[in-house]
């Protein structure tokens, strides 16, 4: 199977092009990035060719992207993967407006492309221990959830809102999102949030906490910022806490790690456990290669969107909003 990659632009791209230069049953046959001087480089770096040209990196045999552009050029990338025939994983967001997402999910439908969201924290080993024990009934009937997602302000254009569509509230609520709504197996109605600016001098958001209602009453709160410091030891974390009638779970995606005290580098937590990013690739490769729908949909990524653009709506209306009533 022959797999290129489509920008790389967002940092997760060099963890989804290393998992498959690994695989013996995947080749990464080229990298398109409208940013010639990344593109060449990584190209390099990865020993592939480097494509400047969108048209001729689509008219090969690829049979797979992967897009890791700005969040603004999800749709045009897309979509374009999809009119060339080639299936898609596509970075969260999926898109930075409804509309977009929904333009994107029909065209993948309508060319008979697999159309995936990049949500690797549902493959990390607590998050699907946490899974299976909601699904043995040992919580018992989920009363409520809390979330975060609290990391490091990434900069660059994450930064730029007419490139990323939003800060952090936008940037670290899909990922939690995704896995209450994968929990639970049921959609958030409604959603009270505040969001502010409080970490950095650039006027985007970086803090947030949002509260959740879903459909079947069940509340839960989210917690998602850039308020990790540049010195913190690792990147951030990724957690969820289940209350339920017979137990409680916790889980936190970053705390499989060890404690390294070195003289040269100082003080580190480099993660030990199952890399999750890889796990999101062989997925995705394998649903591509059998044929079958993709474990987290084009529809997964556009819901989970949907509760960080109504969190935004909320903020400015300072009242709760039904997520359904969200447009554009």
């Amino acid at each position: 199977m022959k797999v290129g990659m489509l920008s790389f632009a967002h940092m997760h791209a060099f963890s989804y092009a290393k998992s498959i230069v690994k695989r013996h049953d995947v080749e990464l046959i080229g990298i398109f990035d409208d940013d010639a001087e990344r593109g060449r480089e990584v190209s390099d770096q990865f020993g592939v060719r480097y494509y400047d040209s969108l048209d001729a990196f689509l008219s090969t045999d690829v049979e797979a992207v992967i897009v890791c552009s700005e969040n603004i050029k999800h749709k045009p990338f897309v979509i374009e993967a999809a009119r060339a025939g080639k299936h898609v994983l596509c970075e969260k967001p999926l898109a930075t407006t409804k509309k977009d997402a929904l333009e994107m999910i029909n065209v993948c439908r309508e060319e008979g492309v697999q159309l995936q969201t990049a949500f690797p924290v549902r493959y990390n080993e607590s998050m699907v221990k946490a899974k299976q024990a909601v699904e043995r009934g040992e919580v018992g009937d989920i009363l409520s959830m809390r979330g975060t997602n609290r990391g490091k302000n990434p900069g660059g254009w994450f930064v730029e809102e007419e490139q990323s569509g939003g800060g952090a509230v936008l940037d670290h609520t899909v990922h939690i999102i995704d896995m209450m709504r994968w929990l639970l197996e049921d959609e958030i109605e409604e959603v009270y949030a505040e969001v502010d600016t409080f970490f950095a001098e650039k006027a985007i958001d970086d803090a947030g906490l949002m509260t959740l209602k879903f459909k079947n009453g069940v509340l839960a709160s989210h917690d998602p910022s850039w308020s990790r410091s540049a010195t913190f030891p690792t990147w951030g974390d990724a957690t969820i806490e289940v209350i339920g009638t017979k137990g409680r779970i916790y889980a936190d995606a970053f705390a499989d790690y060890l404690h390294v005290y070195s003289n040269e580098t100082g003080y580190s937590q480099p993660f030990v456990g199952p890399d999750m990013d890889d796990r999101l690739v062989e997925d995705f490769i394998r649903a591509v290669k059998e044929d079958k729908t993709v474990t987290i949909t084009g529809e997964d990524g556009m819901h989970a969107m949907n509760v960080a653009l109504a969190a935004y709506r909320s903020a400015k209306l300072h009242q709760a909003v039904k997520v359904e009533e969200i447009g554009g």
